[in-house]
């Protein structure tokens, strides 16, 4: 029973590291589309 215990966390585990490895890229993702959408008109300001 142990052993089927310990499996269980363990591919609990990596399950929950997968969901946190794919929010990040989605969070990583959604910048780089800000910054290259943004483009060039970050470094202007309006007056």
């Amino acid at each position: 029973m142990d052993d089927a215990e310990a499996e269980r966390k363990r591919r609990q585990r990596r399950r929950s590291l997968a969901i946190a490895g794919i929010l990040f890229a989605l969070v990583v993702l959604f910048f780089i589309v800000t910054i290259v959408r943004l483009g060039g008109n970050v470094a202007v300001r309006a007056l």
